[in-house]
């Protein structure tokens, strides 16, 4: 498979970028974002501490583990037997970071640099949130308040795991991620729109990878393309990322905005409560967005 080279978004060159960001979001589902103004020394300090709080003991990591699939200390399991991750699930909240710290007796360099990088990450959501609405013509907030989920992840291949799958296909259930990928090893493929072919996305060091997901899809009233993607093996060597996913408002419902619903685009989805959905795609077993069917505004059946 060809490596592509998915749209490219200059956060320096606003508005002059606000075109190319909404054809990003409805032809790709995904793109590079550069000029992001995190440092490159702040991103790299980042993915050594992930590196260095992943290879704790286990029952350490434990320590953060939540009853709910995926807010806390996630092992590798059946499903996934190659990836292994770490996360604070609102990490915007107050006290949230310190607390996941002190569960890891991580030291005061560690704790200073994930408060730094959480901190700078969460920035560029709502700043591309905003760019989001702007792009679309509306004046609306989003993403204010929104909890967000920090996650680092590590997959373990070793020569023995070359040509397996380290993340299963997917598409993310939030309005989007933000994902610092490994700069060296490649793995990430996505699904193409147009022709349904899975595709390699390759790191470009220095930049971050921006997907959408299924509340971005929603939110646009179909208009956002929820890419599907999935990680593979093709280095028989260590893998990580760190990702921020913007999930959905806490209280309120994910629906379009009216000036996105009118006779030509049907409403194509009721409201909904996120932490509804996220459940819903457990219970229906469906991680590549299809829970959204069940989903469907009538009018739009």
């Amino acid at each position: 498979m060809a490596s592509v080279c998915i749209p490219e978004i200059d956060m320096k060159d606003f508005p002059g970028q606000s075109g190319k960001l909404i054809a990003a979001c409805e032809e790709w589902g995904c793109f590079r974002i550069i000029n992001h103004g995190i440092p490159i020394t702040l991103l790299s300090e980042m993915k050594s501490v992930a590196r260095s709080l992943l290879d704790l003991p286990v029952d350490v990591k434990q320590r953060t583990a939540d009853a709910i699939a995926g807010k806390g200390y996630s092992p590798p399991d059946m499903a996934n037997p190659l990836l292994e991750g770490l996360g604070v699930y609102d990490m915007a909240s107050p006290g949230a970071i310190d607390s996941f710290c002190d569960q890891l007796n991580a030291t005061p360099q560690q704790r200073e640099t994930i408060l730094k990088y959480s901190h700078a990450v969460h920035e560029l959501a709502q700043y591309i949130g905003q760019k989001l609405v702007d792009g679309m013509g509306l004046d609306v907030e989003l993403f204010k308040e929104w909890p967000c989920q920090f996650r680092m992840n590590k997959y373990h291949y070793t020569p023995q795991t070359i040509g397996s799958t380290g993340a299963l296909m997917h598409t993310d259930a939030g309005f989007l991620t933000i994902v610092q990928d490994d700069d060296i090893v490649s793995g990430l493929e996505a699904v193409d729109k147009k022709s349904g072919a899975l595709v390699p996305i390759d790191p470009v060091p220095g930049t971050l990878l921006i997907n959408i997901g299924d509340l971005g899809k929603a939110w646009s009233n179909g208009r956002f393309y929820n890419v599907k993607h999935r990680v593979q093996c093709n280095e028989g060597t260590t893998r990580m990322s760190i990702a921020l996913f913007v999930l959905g408002p806490k209280e309120a419902k994910v629906e379009a905005p009216p000036q996105l619903v009118d006779s030509a685009h049907p409403r194509l989805f009721v409201p909904f409560n996120f932490e509804d959905y996220r459940m819903l795609r457990i219970t229906k077993r469906s991680p590549t967005g299809g829970a959204l069917e069940f989903l469907r505004a009538t009018s739009a059946a």
